[in-house]
C-alpha cells in the first residue's frame, strides 16, 4: 500500500486567507456555507495561527494576519445551490453587498460580498 502525499479529501489545491479576525471568518463560513472546521491551532492570545475548514468538497485554510504576515484581501469563488439565499444569508451575516446575484453572459447566476475579514466571496449557482 503506497502512502498518500496529502491527507484524505483533502482536495490538492486549497486557498490559504491571511485576514484580520480568523474567529469571525470562521463563524462566518460556517453560518453561510455550512463549513466544517477541521483543524485549528491557536496561540497563547487566542489568536489563530493555523485553521482549515471544509466547504464542500474544499478546504480552505485561514490564519490571523500578524507581524510579518499581514493580513491580505482575497477573492474565492464558491459554487452553491441556490445563490440568491446564500447571498441573503451572508448579508443578513455581517457581509457587505460587492453585487447582487445577477446572470450574465456565462451561465452563472453570480453575487458577491466581502466579509468582514477582509476576503470577498463570489457566490454562484449555474442557471443554464
Amino acid at each position: 500500500m503506497s502512502k498518500s502525499y496529502k491527507p484524505e479529501h483533502y482536495n490538492s489545491v486549497s486557498p490559504y486567507l491571511v485576514v484580520a479576525g480568523a474567529d469571525n471568518t470562521i463563524n462566518f463560513l460556517k453560518k453561510v456555507f455550512g463549513a466544517v472546521e477541521l483543524r485549528r491551532h491557536s496561540d497563547a492570545d487566542g489568536r489563530v495561527m493555523h485553521a482549515e475548514v471544509r466547504i464542500d468538497d474544499t478546504v480552505v485554510m485561514i490564519a490571523d494576519g500578524g507581524e510579518g504576515w499581514p493580513s491580505i484581501p482575497a477573492h474565492v469563488h464558491v459554487y452553491v445551490n441556490d445563490v440568491d439565499a446564500i447571498y441573503k444569508l451572508a448579508l443578513d451575516s455581517g457581509a457587505t453587498s460587492i453585487q447582487e446575484p445577477v446572470k450574465k453572459e456565462d451561465e452563472d447566476k453570480r453575487g458577491g460580498v466581502k466579509d468582514s475579514g477582509g476576503t470577498s466571496w463570489w457566490i454562484g449557482t449555474k442557471v443554464e
